[in-house]
Order: structure tokens, then sequence, then C-alpha cells
């Protein structure tokens, strides 16, 4: 199989993660920071150390300020619902995933407000209309990193510097950029960061996180046992105990701690230029292919490793099905969670199909794609 559909869930996934995960598995698979004996210590200590990995890969200072969530749709959830209070208005982007729009939705009935800015065809945001859009009781920007239908950039740092200095919080959903592209949250300004653990960072399913920045209160999205402050009823809301209820998923995270192990060795910059090379001769060939139609930034440097398609006259999901059935290569082929983004581009009622590579892909599956869209095509 050509596995093209990383922007999904990446693979393959690296040895290591395989090896921690066993041995996570096999040394100890205890609850930690419920009990006192070695077992549950060692369980601790891989959480730490994962935690701390995490920190030094998105330069935050303060480990404790990371809280492990299942995926990155809880960490946006627990974010939005946890910090915005009735009358507070939202900044969005109508390139934004579901986790984003309707969380903001659903968060309408509780007085709060958003104001989503419509995006260029190719899914670029103007910084100006964000500053239009500024308002006394706007409370929160939030945008995503890269939009997963295009791969569009959006102009983070520059956003963050505008959030700074109105005093506005700034989230960043990093579900396309985390372990694609440089997010310091420092440089960046970011105060709140959601980050998947299965897409770009390599690891297990059932792993993500959620940074949020020393001084802004966050109300728990989960209620029940954190292994402290076991006599009261109430739910602590230390960090990060307070928002982990309930056991965490320590063998996963010790696979998580692992494979960003795999991306801080090989380097941010080194595989965001692998996959900017493998995006920009995928484009290239099927832009050569007549009937075949392309979204989004023509220049590579401005969009993470996704190429949103069609091939005209044929159903997306169709042409998706005939490329598994046929080729061997796994796309994704719809709307991506993300209609607000598939109006923007205009695909609002036909979708398109994903074509996502990743690390492990190489030159050589880029022109099987490439070929078997060209014979698709031809029909």
């Amino acid at each position: 199989m050509i596995y093209m559909d990383n922007g999904a869930t990446s693979w393959p996934k690296p040895p290591e993660m395989l090896e921690a995960m066993t041995e996570a598995l096999s040394s100890c698979c205890a609850n930690p920071g419920r009990s006192g004996h070695a077992a549950a210590a060692c369980a601790a200590r891989e959480l730490y150390r994962t935690r701390s990995t995490a920190a030094s890969l998105f330069n935050i200072d303060d480990p404790s300020r990371i809280i492990f969530t299942k995926n990155c749709t809880e960490a946006i959830n627990l974010a939005l619902k946890g910090i915005l209070h009735q009358g507070d208005h939202v900044i969005t982007s109508s390139m934004e995933h579901n986790s984003v729009l309707r969380p903001l939705s659903c968060l309408e009935d509780c007085g709060i407000e958003a104001t989503i800015i419509k995006c260029s065809r190719e899914g670029r945001i103007n910084l100006e209309d964000i500053k239009d859009a500024i308002r006394p009781e706007t409370r929160m920007i939030v945008i995503t990193a890269a939009s997963n239908v295009t791969g569009t950039k959006m102009p983070v740092e520059a956003i963050g510097r505008l959030a700074l200095r109105h005093g506005i919080i700034f989230m960043v959903d990093g579900a396309q950029g985390a372990g694609h592209m440089n997010l310091d949250v420092k440089k960046n300004h970011i105060d709140v960061l959601a980050v998947p653990g299965h897409k770009g960072l390599l690891g297990p399913q059932g792993t993500g996180f959620l940074y949020v920045r020393e001084g802004i209160a966050v109300r728990p999205l989960l209620h029940g046992g954190t292994g402290t402050k076991s006599r009261q009823r109430q739910q602590p809301q230390d960090f990060p105990e307070g928002y982990e209820a309930g056991t965490v998923n320590g063998t996963g995270l010790a696979g998580l701690g692992a494979s960003m192990r795999v991306v801080e060795r090989i380097g941010i910059e080194a595989i965001e230029a692998h996959e900017k090379r493998m995006v920009e001769l995928l484009q290239q060939g099927l832009s050569e292919i007549p009937g075949v139609v392309l979204y989004g930034p023509e220049d590579p440097s401005h969009k993470a490793a996704i190429v949103a398609a069609n091939i005209k006259g044929m159903d997306c999901e169709e042409a998706a099905a005939v490329l598994d059935r046929k080729y061997g290569i796994a796309v994704r082929a719809g709307f991506h969670c993300s209609g607000a983004a598939h109006d923007t581009i205009g695909t609002g009622k036909i979708g398109c199909i994903r074509l996502c590579p990743g690390i492990y892909t190489t030159g050589r599956d880029i022109e099987t794609v490439i070929d078997a869209f060209r014979q698709i095509a031809a029909g």
C-alpha cells in the first residue's frame, strides 16, 4: 500500500513507539499518581518524561501546563468550554475543522458569540479582517496552524502578535501543524495549543494534549478521580492532574513520548523540507494531467503536507475507491469534517480527494500516485 492519508493518522509508526509501548505494558502498566508502589512510580516517571518531551518540542517552559487528552478534539473542547464565559466574543476562520466550529456553535447557547472570518479561495486569511473583527469583548482568537483540507498555512506568528497587542488569548489548533512545522509557543505568542498525538507527532491513536499558558483559568471538562485531594467532592483545578480525570492512556503516552523523541531527533526543519519536496513533486505531476483540478496555494512553502484535488467528471469518493481498490493507494475523499472550508474553496457541493504524504513517503510513491491519476483521468 502507498499510504497518502497522513492528515488523518500517520502511518507507518516508528519502531521506537512500538518498543516503548511494549516496555510500558510489560514493566510498568500501573496507574500513575494513584499508588506508591514501584510500578505506579515507574508509570508516573514515564508520563512525566512524555510531558517534558512535549514541552521541549514546543518550547514550553513548564511541563505541568500540558494536559493529556485522548485526541486534539478533546483538547479543543476543554479549551473553548473551559476558558470562555457568557458575553465573550471569539474570532476564528472559515477554514477551521469542525473540532473548532462545532464547539463554538454549541457555546452560542451559553451567550458566547463567534465571528468567522471568510478566507480566500486558497484558504488564506487576511490579517486586516481579523483586526476589523476585534471588539472590546473579544476574548479569544482561535486559528488552525494549517488547513486540514488544503494545507494552507495560517500566519500564526503575525496573528499571535496581534492578539498580544490587544490582550486577547491566542489559541492554535495544531492538528495539521504539530510535527510538520515549527510551532514555538514563545515565538508565535501562543497562549493555548491543542495537539493530536497520532498525526505529525507519529504517536498512537488515543493520545493528544492541551497546553495552557500560566495565568489563564480553565474549568475542567471531566470530573472524577485525579489521585489528588480525594477527600473533597469538588473537582481540583491544579495543573495538570485536575484536568486528567480518570486513568490516563499510560501505554499510549509512553509511545507518544518515544515518537516525539524521533521527531526531535529528525528535526522539524528536515521533516518540513522532505514533505515540501513531496508536495512539490505531487502538485507538479498532477497539474500536468488534463482533467485534474487542484485547490489551495500553488507554492508548497505556503502549505503543510496536504494536496487537495479532483478529477473532472468523477465523484471524489468514487475516485478514492478506485485508487484504493485498483492501485493500492490510500487517500481520503469527501468533506473532511470541514464543510465551511470546502464552501470557502468552492468544493462545498462536491468535496475533494485529499492526499497527505508524510516523512516515510518516497519520490517513487509520488510517481506511482501521479501515474494512477493519469490513468483514471484518461478513463
